[in-house]
Formats: C-alpha cells, sequence, structure tokens
C-alpha cells in the first residue's frame, strides 16, 4: 500500500509538455540519480541513490515524500508515465502496476520464459496472481503453489493451468512430487518464488528440473536465514536469477501491458476493497494475517468504491 499510487498532475514547469496539468500519471516508485555508477552503466534498478528521498520527515521540503498521502512530489530523478485512457476508470488497479506488475514483467524477462514452457510460481498474492497472467500471456503452462484456498481460487481465475494446495500437499516432497507429475516426470522448467517466505527458496530448488531456472524476487528483507544445501543446487544445474526493482521504463510496459489484458483478467479482484484512511491500522492486520491480497486506503475526501 506504501509505494504505489497513480495520481493527477497538478503543476508542472515550462519542460512539463506533453504531459499537463489533471493527467492521471503513475510514476516508479523509486528515483533513478542517473551519477552513480550503476546508473551510468545503465543499470537503473540498481540505483544507489533509490531511496534518497523516501522515509524523510514531512517536515522536510518538498514534505510529500510518499504515497500515503493526498498529494506526492515528483522529483526531478522520477520517471513517471500518463495512463492510457483505457485505465482511466481503472485507478487501483493501475496502481498495482507501478510494483507488482512492473516488477513480475522485469524479473521474468531477466530469468526468461519461452512459449509452451512451465512455470512453477510460489505464492498467490499480489506479485503470484500478477506473475500467472503474464507467464501466461507469455504462452507458458502455469502451476501455483499456495496454502491460502482464496487465493488458489483467484489464481485459477487469473489464469494458472494448475494449482498446488500447501495444505493437501503438506511437504516439500509432495509437493515437489506433485510438481513433477504435471511436468512429465521432470519438474518445472522455471521457478518463481514471490511467497516472501525463505523457506519456499530451498523449495524451489525442488520443484525445477535440472538445467531449469529459478528467479528469487520475493524475499527482499534480508537478515532471515534458512538451511541450504549449495550441492543440491550445483547438482541440478540450476541457474538464479534474482530481481529487485526494475528498469523504470518497465513501467510503460506494465501500463501498456495491462491496457491490453485488463479486461480479460478480473483484475479488479487485485485490489481486495478500499478502504478509508481512518482504518488504516486493522487494514495493515487483515494484510499482514493474509486476509487481504492486496488493499487500497482512499484519502481524506474521497469515498471508497
Amino acid at each position: 500500500m506504501s509505494n504505489q499510487r497513480p495520481g493527477r498532475q497538478v503543476e508542472t514547469d515550462s519542460a512539463g509538455t506533453p504531459v499537463g496539468e489533471g493527467d492521471l500519471v503513475a510514476p516508479v516508485y523509486f528515483q533513478t540519480c542517473r551519477s552513480c555508477e550503476f546508473c551510468r552503466r545503465g543499470e537503473f534498478y540498481a540505483c544507489e541513490n533509490d531511496y534518497e528521498h523516501t522515509g524523510n520527515s514531512p517536515e522536510v521540503w518538498p514534505h510529500f515524500h510518499a504515497p500515503w498521502g493526498t498529494h506526492y512530489y515528483i522529483h526531478p530523478n522520477h520517471h513517471f508515465y500518463r495512463l492510457p485512457d483505457a485505465l482511466e476508470t481503472h485507478r487501483s488497479i493501475a496502481a498495482a502496476a507501478n510494483c507488482a506488475l512492473s516488477q513480475v514483467m522485469f524479473g521474468i524477462g531477466e530469468v526468461g520464459v519461452e512459449y509452451n514452457e512451465t512455470v512453477v510460481i510460489q505464492g498467490a498474492g499480489g506479485l503470484g496472481l500478477n506473475a500467472t497472467v503474464v507467464a501466461s500471456e507469455y504462452g507458458a503452462e502455469t502451476i501455483v503453489v499456495d496454502s491460502v484456498d482464496g487465493r488458489l481460487e483467484q489464481a485459477r481465475a487469473f489464469g494458472a493451468d494448475h494449482v498446488v494446495d500447501m495444505d493437501e500437499y503438506d511437504s516439500v516432497d509432495a509437493r515437489a512430487d506433485r510438481v513433477r507429475e504435471l511436468t512429465d516426470g521432470t519438474g518445472a522448467d522455471v521457478g518463481i518464488e514471490v511467497a516472501g517466505v525463505p523457506a519456499a527458496f530451498v523449495e524451489g530448488i525442488e520443484l525445477v528440473r535440472k538445467d531449469g531456472r529459478y528467479l528469487e524476487m520475493g524475499n527482499v528483507r534480508p537478515g532471515y536465514d534458512v538451511g541450504f544445501d549449495p550441492g543440491r543446487l550445483t547438482r541440478k544445474s540450476i541457474d538464479i536469477t534474482t530481481a529487485v526493482e526494475y528498469d523504470p521504463r518497465t513501467l510503460a510496459d506494465a501500463l501498456d501491458f495491462l491496457e491490453n489484458t485488463v479486461e480479460d483478467y478480473p483484475c479488479d479482484q487485485l485490489i481486495d476493497a478500499e478502504f478509508p484512511l481512518a482504518e488504516v491500522e486493522s487494514v495493515l492486520e487483515a494484510s499482514e494475517n493474509r486476509d487481504l491480497t492486496r488493499a487500497t486506503l482512499v484519502p481524506p475526501g474521497e469515498q471508497p468504491s
């Protein structure tokens, strides 16, 4: 909820064209300084100053540092894009393009997903559902693993060819056997971890075939340890790719992708519900308990739909 929000342009300088006041825009949630070593190499997703303004006190100019309020200041080093006309009435859905859709499009582009490959996706939250749509649109056969019935139902609605219920297949071995059953005995060509659970990484190695590929994208918080046998990874010759943040131009691709697919999937389900800002504590608690997939906070003065 804290890093995804479309907004309406309220002021521009003389260089503001072709974006004008009143246009709906989606800013990338991090900046690219364009001066650090990584930016100079074109690796904008690795910018050393990406969160320079994030978390600053509202007392520090220009005051509006995070998209949790009614206003949001776009710094000179921020990329942003105008929302396509078709998304004007899908603003909450378009908000997911900023992080979830852009992130999985970038990550899938990095790991590579080919037509007719099998992709196992660990986790059916916001990232997992978006990954299911993208992989399906790329022509892959998708397998989604989760333990929440509602999320598994959503995964089916978003194009999952198969789902694996962690309560039914209640061990790593059982889930790995099930994935092999669905993939002619070999395992998935590509694994995508978007559960955000350290143990999911270890399990993912068992779900992917020999000489397969694995995208680690859900575990973004350092400081969590998990037992891991590196020899198992080596013996299976699996390529590991990680992705955090994305090339800012991916957001433009994500908006185009969403414009072309928004009517093909129940994208409104990406947002469980809208809540007034006053209910933020209960919304955060429900999200932490996985009772919600993704909630939207509506600023004061606006009514939840």
